[in-house]
């Protein structure tokens, strides 16, 4: 049996062994932006298990970015030197490429995390100003945030870029720009959040303006060898809001200036949103997108099954299968998938004596169980 989910994926120079990708997911466990030992742990075991990419979580590229106290950062000296502290242990054991999702929260950030409540921070528990593309709170318990105006705009583009080049310090393979979830570059794209007077507002091509600057300054400062993805909002789930059309014409925009992939995934500006929860969920935006538009697509969104990732492969929906919390719960995800499938991914040395293979007859009498 060959498996289409576990055949190479190449994008410019990178090559990833299979088409499972580790999605980016925040730990809130960063100290003042830095990573720690829980990212030595939590990435390492995702670096190990037969993944063909793995995306660190979204990383703030300066400090009023971060959503909470506690995410991580990559817009200092310090920052730099705690990531590269991970990432060359997630080099020395593992085999996944690795890839990190730059970000700003913009009006959603200074929050709690979600174990606390997610709601804003108050002063007195170390709350910082936040900002948008208009001054218009995520709900009345938020704050205004400031408008952007040009020279903030400047700053912003002008972190994105520094964080950019220490990504390449670091040595990521791959960038994912943040374009969802109503953060900052979601929050410019969408009429939801977005009600400027100027030509950064209004129609969609203005709305569109702004995120994709930040994608030609990224991708002039990332090495041309190196794929650069971008990870959308593909609908708001609320009437008036961004639409799975408007994805489609903003993929275009940016398949012209270069992007390598669109990750479809929705959601995430308002508390208004209405979404009905299924696996796949959002796996048909990723095939229209990849349809329409031609652009590589990475689906993502309870895709648990592993036959349900190889048919999403195999039907053409999608290119790359991204998982979240199914990979907490169970970060050995990509070996159980390929033994599903008939197919192989990479084991690190000192565990391939698990490898089922190895020892059949346990397997035997734990297949007949089920």
């Amino acid at each position: 049996m060959t498996s289409n989910l576990f055949a190479p994926f190449a994008m410019r120079g990178l090559t990833l062994d299979n088409r499972v990708v580790v999605s980016p997911m925040c730990q809130y466990s960063a100290e003042d932006g830095n990573a720690t030992d829980w990212h030595l742990m939590h990435l390492g075991q995702l670096a190990i298990s037969g993944n063909g990419l793995l995306i660190l979580e979204a990383t703030a590229v300066e400090p009023r970015g971060r959503i909470t106290p506690y995410c991580l950062g990559l817009y200092s000296d310090v920052n730099e030197a705690a990531m590269q502290r991970v990432i060359d242990f997630c080099r020395l054991h593992g085999n996944a490429k690795i890839g990190i999702q730059l970000a700003h929260a913009g009006r959603k950030a200074s929050a709690h995390r979600p174990a606390d409540g997610r709601h804003a921070l108050a002063e007195d528990e170390g709350a910082w100003e936040t900002v948008a593309p208009s001054p218009l709170p995520m709900s009345d318990r938020w704050p205004v945030p400031r408008m952007l105006d040009r020279a903030g705009m400047d700053d912003v583009r002008d972190a994105f870029v520094a964080g950019t080049k220490r990504s390449e310090r670091v040595g990521f393979d791959l960038i994912e720009l943040h374009m969802a979830h109503g953060y900052l570059l979601h929050e410019f794209l969408t009429p939801l959040s977005n009600q400027r007077n100027d030509e950064y507002g209004g129609s969609r091509e203005n709305r569109m303006r702004f995120p994709l600057e930040i994608f030609d300054a990224v991708r002039a400062s990332w090495p041309a060898e190196k794929p650069l993805g971008v990870r959308i909002s593909a609908t708001d789930w609320v009437e008036g809001g961004w639409e799975i059309g408007d994805s489609v014409v903003l993929a275009e925009a940016l398949k012209e200036r270069g992007c390598d992939y669109i990750c479809a995934s929705s959601g995430g500006g308002t508390g208004a949103q209405k979404i009905e929860l299924k696996p796949g969920y959002q796996a048909h935006f990723a095939e229209e997108i990849k349809r329409e538009t031609g652009m590589p697509t990475m689906a993502v969104g309870m895709i648990l099954e592993p036959d349900h990732a190889e048919s999403l492969i195999a039907d053409g929906s999608a290119d790359m299968i991204a998982l979240a919390r199914g990979m907490l719960y169970n970060p050995r995800w990509a070996w159980h998938a390929a033994e599903a499938l008939g197919a192989e991914t990479t084991y690190p040395v000192q565990y391939e004596r698990s490898r089922p293979s190895t020892w059949p007859e346990a397997f035997t009498q734990i297949k007949a169980a089920e």
